[in-house]
């Protein structure tokens, strides 16, 4: 009962393309940029300003690997939520299965899983300005508008970003209310999808000076992306019983549709030349039908689904600015309120279906009278709700002095309350979960995450080129998960209600059979040496560490999981060339990840999360700009992720790690591949802009390239799922602006490649892998936007 949660949600001569144009920008570009065209008629790459280090600075100064993609990249991009903009963020890889059930990973730090509500927490931290909106049960797919810019910031983050960035952060910047007078706008799009029908976006804002000193800004979006997957009619025959099932009334084509609407306040008020207020409030529901993965077996971008597959997400977040000075020093203080709500319906037939053709559990499904269901299909209604505050404080020396420091203290608490409700209509009441009718198995459990830290990182200039920079974060934290799981003691007397110790029943389980706590504490820290040649080039070495918290697994016979860390020692550059025409950066690294968490589902597809062996991540990144004459711009990015297993993983911690030969087999051999994160990912994108009459009219072509990956960590999950192939997109648009009139027609995914993003079985792989759900790239998608500034 453990991946249900996740559940809601050949082109060689392109691949080859893609991989060719990016290389020859990489390393061919140097006889290019010798033969640029006289300087009267070249653009510069324009200067990028980022805070990854909590002050403000040129990215150029900034000694660690980061790539922004600031509002014309966004805007120029088509970017509208997370999956738009992380395919230009090499570093960056993913799992998914709905839009907002998203886990993030960085520099190949992945193991894989199945994306629990007990599950580990996050190793990417997610910033929306200042505050963390990190949640245990993905990445929040925040609508991207009125945005600023996106920063990736690779590698551990554990000093300034803390528990849930051990191997990077990705922070998304929103536009601040300007008192310098009155903006607006709007921006509408229609959009059609292969496979599909109709989409849209309509998306303003309004900037309004209060008085000299405060102004209020105002931004909303309303958003329907069409669906593609088509639940098509079938029939399915329980083993045990005979009874046939039949989805006649569920069938629909695109029937993964998806509804987005959010609004965004914020005030700013200077209460005098030193000290300013933030306040900032954003909303956003989304509603989404259907699943998002398709089964091969039935048909492309086909499923066969027997009950109602839906969710409702709601959330919110609310937060709170302050920034002044004290004689010539910083202070800041940022504090958040989250909340979520997250209301799903999901199909659970392949587990109901699956676990009786294999193992005649369907016998064991009665009404009221003893005699068996005919059809016991199960389905799964779910309940989260999440509330997550967070504060910090700190405060930091001028950017231009020869010692520069930031000091500061965090404290956040976030709590899930979990509502898992399985449900088999028509069950007896004598095997049902006590006060739930019809219910073969409930989750009903309260998981709290606190931590606190203190944290201090300082820069001294040794000379005019060479810098030192120390870094340290100590920490505590303390993570517990307390409840109810399983099914009631008619239907099973060693599990579920069976093993209750209390009766206490805070929010209407049966009783409580998981009450346990987590915690400890530590320090991660960095020490980085840069050495400027002069202000458009520079080279630096870091080291620097980060962790992520253990936990308690949600089956109450197995011991929690244990912290989990990483070092990583990264060799980087920053250079501007031939007069700001070339922006060129990168980074090699090694990372050492000791003692990784890693989950999978165990008996009764129940998630158990064990800490594994180690392993080693080798690895290159770059990114670069080139502005070779005016109007034409060429941007691309790469990386190269080589992570591999250590050591041996074997099927328990408990028992030695051998050949298998005392009862623990190897599940995953030293060596192998690490999964999620492809060995090469690139991009690379042209855009060339030019008078057209009266109009400023535009080109652009972008190209995205992924290696093939892996889904799951274990060897014989591998050989069930396969291997995720290797994949390009191609992405065109073109345009026109007059004044503040703009016009553009665009494609995403040109040639409608098939690109798998995951791969998937609704439970335990070894019963459930006979229906396999691959998430797709969506289809091409054809559009056309308009947009109005005043």
């Amino acid at each position: 009962m453990g991946i249900h949660n996740t559940s809601r949600r050949a082109r060689t001569g392109r691949s080859v393309l893609a991989t060719s144009l990016f290389a020859s920008t990489m390393l061919a570009g140097g006889a290019a940029f010798a033969a640029a065209p006289a300087a009267e008629s070249v653009a510069t790459v324009p200067e990028v300003i980022v805070t990854a280090e909590k002050r403000s600075e040129n990215i150029q100064k900034v000694s660690m690997s980061i790539q922004a993609l600031d509002s014309k990249n966004l805007e120029q991009r088509n970017v509208n939520e997370f999956q738009d903009y992380v395919k230009f963020l090499p570093s960056v890889s993913f799992q998914t299965t709905a839009p907002s059930s998203t886990t993030v990973y960085m520099r190949g730090v992945a193991s894989g899983g199945d994306g629990n509500h007990s599950g580990s927490l996050p190793s990417v931290g997610t910033y929306l300005d200042e505050q963390p909106i990190t949640t245990i049960s993905g990445a929040l797919d925040v609508h991207i508008y009125d945005i600023e810019r996106v920063e990736s910031l690779a590698g551990p983050q554990g000093t300034l970003y803390g528990a849930s960035s051990e191997s990077g952060t990705l922070r998304i910047i929103t536009n601040k209310p300007s008192t310098r007078g009155f903006s607006a706008g709007y921006d509408l799009q229609a959009n059609g999808v292969k496979n599909g029908t109709l989409g849209y976006v309509a998306e303003g804002f309004i900037n309004q000076p209060i008085n000299e000193k405060a102004a209020i800004r105002l931004v909303g979006w309303a958003e329907h992306d069409s669906g593609y997957i088509d639940n098509v009619a079938g029939t399915r025959t329980f083993p045990s019983s005979g009874g046939v099932l039949n989805n006649a009334p569920y069938v629909k084509k695109h029937f993964n549709d998806v509804d987005t609407y959010g609004a965004r306040a914020a005030l700013k008020v200077d209460l005098n030349e030193n000290w300013t207020l933030l306040p900032q409030l954003v909303a956003q529901q989304q509603k989404q039908h259907g699943v998002f993965g398709y089964e091969p077996s039935v048909g492309d971008l086909k499923v066969q689904h027997f009950s109602p597959d839906d969710a409702k997400d709601k959330w919110y977040q609310a937060s709170l600015t302050v920034t002044g000075k004290i004689s010539k020093y910083d202070l800041t203080y940022s504090g958040g309120y989250f909340q979520r709500n997250l209301d799903t319906h999901s199909d659970y037939a392949d587990y109901s279906y699956w676990y009786d053709k294999v193992f005649g559990s369907g016998a064991y499904w009665v009404d009221g009278t003893g005699t068996v269901l005919q059809t016991p299909i199960q389905k799964i209604t779910g309940r989260d709700r999440f509330d997550k505050q967070s504060h910090e404080l700190r405060l930091s020396s001028p950017s231009t002095d020869r010692l520069r420091f930031v000091v500061g203290g965090f404290l956040q608490r976030q709590s899930h309350w979990i509502i898992q409700d399985y449900v088999i209509d028509n069950l007896s009441p004598a095997i049902s979960v006590p006060k739930w009718g019809n219910t073969i198995w409930l989750t009903d459990q309260m998981r709290v995450d606190r931590d606190k830290a203190i944290f201090g990182q300082a820069t001294y200039d040794l000379t005019d080129h060479l810098s030192v920079t120390g870094g340290i974060r100590w920490y505590d934290f303390k993570n517990s998960l307390e409840g109810f799981y399983g099914f009631g003691k008619g239907y099973s007397s060693h599990t579920g209600e069976a093993k209750c110790f209390s009766t206490a029943t805070p929010r209407g389980a049966p009783c409580v059979n998981l009450d346990k706590t987590v915690q400890g504490g530590g320090n991660t820290h960095k020490i980085d040496l840069t050495y400027k040649f002069d202000e458009q080039k520079r080279v630096y070495f870091t080291y620097a560490t980060g962790f992520r918290p253990g936990g308690v697994n949600r089956n109450g016979n197995l011991p929690p999981y244990g912290a989990d860390k990483l070092s990583s020692y990264e060799l980087g550059w920053k250079t501007s060339l031939f007069d700001r025409r070339v922006r060129f950066n990168g980074a090699i690294y090694y990372e050492d990840w000791s003692n990784f968490q890693y989950s999978f589902l165990g008996p009764n597809s129940l998630t158990i999360i064990q800490n594994a062996a180690n392993a080693n991540i080798t690895g290159l990144e770059s990114d670069i700009t080139w502005a070779p004459i005016s109007g034409l711009t060429i941007t691309g990015s790469g990386a190269y992720d080589d992570g591999k297993l250590a050591k041996n993983v074997c099927a328990s911690i408990t028992v030695a790690c051998t050949n298998g030969s005392n009862g623990n087999p190897v599940v995953a051999p030293k060596n192998e591949q690490l999964p999620v994160t492809a060995k090469l990912k690139g991009n690379l994108t042209a855009r060339y802009a030019f008078a057209l009459g009266d109009w400023d009219a535009h080109v652009q072509g972008s190209l995205v390239y992924q290696d093939k990956t892996w889904a799951d960590l274990r060897a014989f999950e591998r050989g069930i799922l396969g291997q995720m192939p290797s994949y390009t997109l191609t992405d065109i648009s073109a345009g026109a602006a007059k004044g503040a009139i703009t016009v553009e027609l665009f494609v995403k995914n040109l040639f409608d490649e098939r690109a798998n993003l995951t791969r998937y079985a609704e439970c335990t792989t070894s019963v459930c892998g006979h229906a396999i759900y691959i998430v797709p790239q969506a289809p091409r998608t054809i559009g056309i936007k308009f947009g109005h500034k005043f």
